[in-house]
């Protein structure tokens, strides 16, 4: 996994959700002003309604403290629309299928369900300046108080 200062490759394109519209975009692009990038396994799971519901209750927050908030899973765009009218997101979802960020974060971990082995983006949080530059990791995240950890990380920075 990557470190806290180290650069990421910023040159990928990923299918998001902003404003309830589907498009292609740079994931640079999403860089725009520092960003957190929250990771999540699927949509309409418990542990992932609770991270995007509290990462949605304090949203106003980030984008008050001039960060764009973007979850990421591999959930495709239409999912994504559908789980943001659900649970109330206002931030970017990403689809990444194809484990895009993960591979650019060096966060792709073995992991373990109903006895099967299988590699999978960590569910992990990211803080990332600008030029790609990450500011701060959470590489455990506890979903049930998602925000209040990120607020926490932010305020140190």
């Amino acid at each position: 996994m990557i470190t806290k200062g180290d650069k990421i490759e910023t040159d990928f394109s990923l299918n998001v959700v902003q404003n309830g519209e589907e498009k292609e975009i740079k994931f640079q692009d999403l860089l725009n002003k520092p960003a957190i990038v929250s990771v999540y396994m699927r949509n309409n799971t418990g542990g992932c309604d609770k991270q995007n519901r509290s990462l949605a209750e304090h949203s106003k927050w980030f984008e008050d403290k001039g960060y764009n908030l973007v979850a990421i899973s591999k959930d495709s765009c239409g999912s994504h629309k559908n789980y943001a009218e659900k649970i109330g997101i206002n931030y970017t979802l990403a689809s990444d299928p194809e484990h895009k960020f993960a591979r650019a974060t060096d966060s792709i971990v073995e992991k373990k369900m109903y006895g099967k082995t299988f590699e999978g983006p960590s569910r992990s949080a990211y803080v990332i300046d600008t030029d790609g530059t990450v500011l701060a990791i959470i590489e455990k995240i506890d979903t049930k108080a998602h925000a209040e950890e990120l607020k926490e990380l932010i305020e140190s920075l």
